[in-house]
């Protein structure tokens, strides 16, 4: 959670303190955005975090494509592997093996 008292600063104060937020970063694990004529302009965070989000956004898509296949199995919009291999291969003019 960002803490708008802490996490949210200037660019050019970033510039100017650059060491001292970067090891905040480090030990709090709290992003900051940094701000440009008083607005959002970038998010900065220690990469571990990073890393941890971008697992968490893997993870994320993986169920929703899991979800989606089973909606789609429970929708009847689906076909046997054979089936589909059989089409490819009728299509492409491909042998049977």
């Amino acid at each position: 959670m960002i803490d708008i008292m802490e996490d949210i600063q200037s660019l050019t104060d970033f510039k100017r303190a650059s060491a001292k937020v970067i090891r905040r970063l480090k030990k709090t694990h709290r992003a900051v955005v940094l701000t440009v004529n008083g607005k959002a302009e970038i998010v900065v965070q220690d990469a571990a975090s990073y890393q941890e989000l971008l697992e968490i956004k893997e993870q994320y898509e993986t169920r929703l494509a899991i979800e989606q296949g089973l909606a789609d199995v429970r929708e009847g919009r689906h076909q046997p592997v054979a089936s589909a291999f059989a089409a490819m291969r009728a299509k492409h003019g491909l042998p049977l093996r």
